[in-house]
């Protein structure tokens, strides 16, 4: 993405505030779609179809303004393709996650992303780890372990594990967006990770495969648009606004979370489960609205 515009948070643009409203509506549906078929299908599968179907507005929006060949030809192939797996591997984990944990949970113990960037930062960026920020993450951590409740009361630890794989795969992925060249734009990331994503988990289908009904099959492509077009409706955010102001309305998407698992499953948060999501989310919240505007977004 871009780098983002400082821009204090009491003067962040009412468009770029709809945008990401908008953005974090479409991603909570894609959580929604997702879970509804990984409950019946293979996460290879549902990913692989995420990726199919989100091609078309990808390409669609890469062949606007600049040339697609002009947009290809100085892109960094071995940045983007270390990005491209890395959150490929974020995506595949949190649907395999899905069918095992209440929708808001799930999508709050993969936000703890962002937190885990404070700890690998250090080691992979050599920054350096300010007190304050080491304080922030210990904070939300703890609420990972309220959300995750390790006295048992989930019935299978499998759903926990994987979606903390998930956040990791999300914050290396996070991390290597600092390492891309600011030349890449990011309508043509965008596609190269549709792209990449296609073909490896297409490549993947030969291990795991169960043929979709026609139902589940418009789902997934209802899915692969509502995740394309909330990338870039974030993306336009971020070109407005600074990624520190915008942060405190990325996390309404827990709240239609929240919303949709109750209407879909009748899923509903405990008091220890609220807690700790309202631990990562103020962490999440602190550590970006501190961050410098050159810094960039977080996602």
């Amino acid at each position: 993405m871009p780098p983002s515009v400082a821009i204090r948070p009491s003067a962040v643009p009412l468009r770029s505030v709809a945008l990401i409203l908008v953005s974090m509506f479409c991603f909570a549906v894609v959580d929604a779609l997702a879970k509804s078929v990984a409950l019946a299908y293979p996460a290879n599968e549902v990913t692989f179809f995420r990726m199919l179907f989100g091609l078309f507005p990808a390409v669609a929006v890469c062949l606007r303004g600049k040339p697609l060949a002009a947009r290809l030809k100085h892109m960094d192939v071995r940045g983007q393709t270390l990005r491209s797996l890395t959150l490929l591997g974020a995506s595949g984990l949190f649907f395999a996650g899905l069918p095992y944990m209440p929708l808001s949970e799930a999508v709050a113990i993969v936000y703890s992303e962002t937190l885990l960037v404070i700890v690998l930062a250090p080691l992979l960026l050599k920054e350096a780890l300010k007190p304050r920020d080491a304080l922030a993450a210990a904070i939300g951590f703890v609420g990972v372990l309220f959300v995750v409740r390790p006295d048992g009361a989930h019935s299978s630890w499998l759903g926990p594990v994987l979606l903390i794989a998930s956040a990791l795969f999300g914050a290396l992925s996070i991390i290597q967006i600092k390492r891309i060249r600011a030349t890449d734009d990011s309508a043509t990331t965008v596609l190269y990770f549709t792209v990449v994503g296609t073909l490896v988990m297409g490549a993947s289908l030969f291990f795991a495969w169960r043929t979709p009904s026609f139902n589940a099959l418009a789902v997934m492509a209802l899915l692969g648009a509502f995740a394309t077009a909330g990338q870039l409706l974030m993306t336009m955010a971020f070109r407005q606004a600074d990624a520190g102001a915008l942060a405190p309305y990325n996390y309404t998407s827990i709240v239609w979370a929240a919303l949709f698992g109750y209407l879909a499953w009748g899923e509903t948060i405990g008091a220890m489960s609220l807690l700790g999501i309202a631990l990562i989310v103020g962490s999440s919240i602190a550590v970006a609205m501190r961050r410098k505007p050159e810094e960039g977004p977080l996602v």
